[in-house]
């Protein structure tokens, strides 16, 4: 089959003078496009001679974060954020905006206008206000009849469009909240309505159902809700996967799933409908029509749902009747007659186009060459935008309309495409820094932000900026799409000295230092690197550190880049990333003595800026796979005190995620994924210390407590020695809290020389003992460090006790460890737990001495201190109540007297 392309030449192209930097966009009506750019919508002119230019202007109440226009009411709808809390306003009568500070009505959606107003109405804009109980994610107005679609969390709420009659001469629009379309387990991204057909989708599903308005079997209506369907029976395969959803231990990842028609109520997606129109008037739809459910599955390599799953770019394209003695008769465009109806969602590397009357079918699927951002349907085209270029593609929704319509048309002259024809590509159309697109009429309108790149410390003399060469970041594109690999475009280039001096081009110069920031997989041979080395000392002499450190250079000979190298230190460009560069350079070389004079000549502090403003010295990409340096793997052995620091300087500067960083240990200790090693122990209580803003705390708290606990339980010391001991992470850290002294006398109680046990035991201790910790989802964690070992006993202790569970307490310290009870009691019953001295602890131990045993003498002597502080604290008579009946305390009874004349003296 032939293949077309570039056969779609754009007729011209225009910029919008937008005074401020464009964020949404939308075409509508006959002649306009709104731009919405912080508070403010401006309108400009898409036809005629007046092309680009601006309309009106008028403001909103916050930031857009929707915008939708409905040619049927001339409206425009826009969902704004003001102070975190989210609107929905309806912007009408938006001609009459001549200036910026034209009045501007605002009233309530539903709210009656007295005759009165009608001159101040027709001649100004108003905005209609449309409150919601909760905050609208999305909309989608009618292509016929103007109603509008508000997606909510699980429900669709529609307002329908309709008209407040002022007098004989004149009627404003208005809206009324006839509808809400109750939606389970489905959060919308986006929606799309046209007369009764809903289409809904979220990151992975996509619903289109059919609003049915004939009631069936003469079945009544009320104004609650009511199921429309019966429930369905899930298939075995469905309810399996949905009855382990709340699993915590496993990645759920339901299968992909395609239901047509009928079947797609086996979705086990529950519709209900709640009518809230006004109970006299007719109301609208009855029922529901189930026409498709499909469902994508994630990428199952990864824990989190990647955007190169997510859909994107859902759109309902009707195609009406023309040129029927019907249709002539029709002069309202809210009269059009719908032939056909087509549903196109995206994927971003694979599009899908359904036709949906009639009979529910896959018409087309399109394969993208690149990652799309969003597309846009049109009868007759489909335009794709990536980060880069414009894609434009043929579809069949005309020529499956007119089948559809007559499927024996043009069965002579074949000018009709089948419908089962093979998509083409049309043209790719490049474009730097493309983020929206929207088709209106025979425009197509692109949104494109190209930021400009920044480059580490380059900072250029005024007489430079002649920076013919300011614009040399343009030829970029022109590189890139020549195909070439950055081998071969070095390969073209005049390396010729003439007269002792060389110049290079400033474009070559951009091209070769992005695509060596790029982190592409591909390596420059010695020779070639050598050039590049020599290019740059020439061109960027700041950027030749830089330069070194990319992959692509890898084959670079050391001597000679430490020899460009020592040129900076003696032309005044000397820095401590020089000075790193050299060292890396050194270890190539096995020169370990120039290694470390290099490193001695700088600060640690200073020495972590470096690898702050060159994170390549430490960490390269390669092949997708985070790879740790020579350089880091020496620091590892000799300096990983400087290794920790700088990756966690890395981290503060955004220039390393926390996954990416813990990752990277685990690959420089040699490491599986469910081994930790120490050294990322240690960079997890720097991130504690450093009080590292982006860190979730109690996910970094799960992360120490379950390293502790898992090395106590099986009594595992560390792969190195710890940068940090818990007396340090106490005095520098303020989520290490102080250790209860009690706790002291009750490890005590045992022999437990292990030194590294004792740190680990103490900073878990230290770490439930501190201010932000959030105790009651640590002890399920606990299971593994049994109470049979006092170290054991002291972490359930602490736990239960910063919960109050303090009567569990007592009674595990009375069995296993009664002098820490005494102890303990002075430091954690206090206050209105000061009544558990004499409650539990007086009572338990009266108790225990009774029975005897081997730790007779141990409660004998808590018991005396007890009683001691019992008979100062209470009335005489209160004491004498506390006491046990049956004569055990009358052994103490002279030691009783004593306390109670303390206490009349006191």
């Amino acid at each position: 089959m032939v293949q077309l392309y570039n056969l779609h030449p754009f007729g011209s192209q225009q910029v919008v003078p937008c005074k401020l930097e464009p964020e949404r966009f939308c075409g509508g009506g006959r002649d306009a496009l709104f731009v919405a750019a912080g508070c403010k919508v401006e309108v400009f002119a898409v036809a005629g001679q007046e092309l680009c230019q601006p309309r009106c202007a008028f403001s909103t109440l916050g930031r857009v974060l929707r915008l939708a226009y409905s040619e049927a009411g001339d409206y425009l709808v826009a969902i704004e954020e003001k102070n975190k809390a989210t609107f929905l306003r309806a912007y009408v009568n938006w001609r009459s905006k001549r200036t910026e500070n034209s009045r501007v009505c605002i009233r309530m959606v539903g709210h009656d206008v007295e005759a009165p107003f009608s001159e101040t109405f027709r001649d100004q804009m108003s905005i209609v206000e449309m409150p919601l109980s909760e905050a609208p994610l999305c909309i989608s107005c009618c292509p016929v009849k103007g109603d509008l679609l508000v997606g909510c969390t699980n429900k669709l709420v529609l307002f329908s469009l309709k008209y407040q009659i002022i007098n004989e001469e004149f009627s404003i629009l208005d809206f009324e909240r006839s509808l809400i379309i109750h939606i389970d387990n489905i959060t919308p991204v986006e929606i799309s309505f046209c007369i009764g057909y809903v289409a809904v989708m979220s990151d992975l599903e996509v619903l289109i159902l059919k609003l049915e308005s004939d009631p069936k079997n003469g079945e009544s209506v009320n104004h609650h809700p009511r199921k429309t369907n019966n429930p369905v029976k899930l298939s075995e395969d469905i309810s399996n996967e949905t009855l382990q959803l709340e699993s915590d231990d496993f990645v759920i990842c339901q299968k992909p799933m395609e239901l047509l028609g009928e079947k797609s109520q086996q979705s086990g997606v529950s519709v209900t409908l709640e009518s809230t129109g006004l109970a006299d008037e007719k109301i609208k739809y009855f029922h529901v029509q189930h026409l498709l459910y499909r469902r994508f599955a994630p990428d199952i390599s990864s824990y989190v749902l990647s955007d190169d799953i997510k859909l994107h770019s859902l759109q309902l394209l009707p195609i009406y009747q023309t040129g029927s003695l019907t249709s002539e008769r029709k002069n309202s465009s809210q009269e059009k007659e719908l032939l056909s109806l087509f549903c196109f969602f995206s994927l971003p590397h694979v599009g899908y186009l359904y036709m949906v009357v009639k009979s529910v079918e896959l018409m087309s699927v399109y394969q993208y060459p690149e990652k799309s951002q969003q597309a846009v349907l049109t009868p007759q085209f489909l335009h794709v935008i990536t980060s880069n270029n414009l894609q434009c593609y043929t579809v069949r929704c005309s020529a499956a309309a007119a089948r559809e319509e007559d499927p024996y048309v043009d069965t002579t002259l074949k000018a009709c495409p089948p419908v089962s024809m093979d998509v083409c590509a049309l043209r790719i159309q490049l474009f730097i820094g493309l983020k929206a697109i929207c088709h209106f009429k025979n425009h197509v309108i692109l949104l494109t932000k190209a930021d400009p790149e920044t480059i580490p410390e380059r900072r250029e003399s005024p007489k430079r900026l002649l920076l013919d060469t300011q614009y040399s970041h343009l030829a970029l594109p022109y590189y890139k799409m020549s195909g070439l690999s950055m081998a071969e475009v070095l390969a073209r280039v005049d390396w010729a000295v003439e007269d002792g001096s060389q110049k290079y081009e400033r474009g070559l110069i951009f091209y070769i230092n992005h695509s060596l920031y790029e982190n592409l997989d591909e390596e420059l041979s010695e020779e070639l690197a050598a050039k590049v080395v020599q290019m740059f000392y020439v061109a960027e002499p700041k950027q030749l550190p830089h330069i070194l450190c990319s992959p692509s250079m890898k084959n670079i000979d050391p001597l000679t880049a430490v020899s460009y190298l020592r040129k900076l230190d003696t032309s005044g460009f000397s820095s401590v990333l020089v000075t790193l560069t050299k060292a890396a350079m050194a270890l190539k070389m096995r020169d370990l003595d120039m290694h470390r004079n290099e490193m001695k000549s700088h600060s640690e502090m200073k020495l972590v800026c470096g690898f702050i403003l060159e994170p390549r010295l430490l960490i390269q990409q390669r092949k997708g796979q985070t790879v740790p340096t020579e350089f880091a793997v020496h620091l590892k052995e000799t300096q990983p005190g400087l290794l920790v620091a700088s990756v966690l300087g890395l981290q503060k500067n955004n220039k390393i995620g926390i996954e990416e960083a813990d990752s990277f240990f685990k690959v420089l200790c040699g490491k599986d994924e469910d081994t930790i090693p120490q050294l990322l122990v240690d960079f997890w209580e720097a991130q504690l210390v450093a009080c590292v803003p982006d860190v979730v705390l109690q996910e970094l708290f799960f992360k120490l407590t379950s390293q502790y606990i898992w090395r106590l339980s099986k009594r595992q010391s560390p792969d190195t020695t710890p940068l940090r001991t818990s007396e340090d992470l106490i005095n520098t850290c303020s989520h290490y809290g102080l250790i209860s002294p009690w706790v002291n006398v009750l490890i005590s109680s045992e022999s437990l020389a292990d030194k590294n046990y004792m740190e680990d035991l103490s900073k878990l201790q230290s770490l439930i003992c501190g201010p932000s910790f959030d105790i009651a989802s640590m002890i399920p964690f606990l299971e593994p460090l049994s109470e049979d070992t006092v170290a054991g006993l002291s972490v359930h202790v602490l736990c239960r006790t910063r919960l109050e569970e303090y009567e569990w307490c007592i009674d595990r310290l009375l069995e296993r460890c009664p002098e820490a009870v005494i102890p303990y009691a002075n430091h954690e019953l206090k206050e209105e737990n000061r009544t558990l001295w004499w409650k539990k602890l007086l009572p338990e131990l009266c108790q225990r001495i009774k029975c005897g045993g081997e730790k007779y003498q141990l409660y004998l002597s808590s018991l005396k201190e007890i009683l001691s502080i019992v008979a100062v604290e209470l009335q005489l008579r209160d004491f004498l109540n506390v006491l046990p009946e049956d004569g055990t305390a009358a052994f103490f009874l002279p030691y009783l007297l004593y306390c109670s004349r303390k206490k009349s003296l006191t």
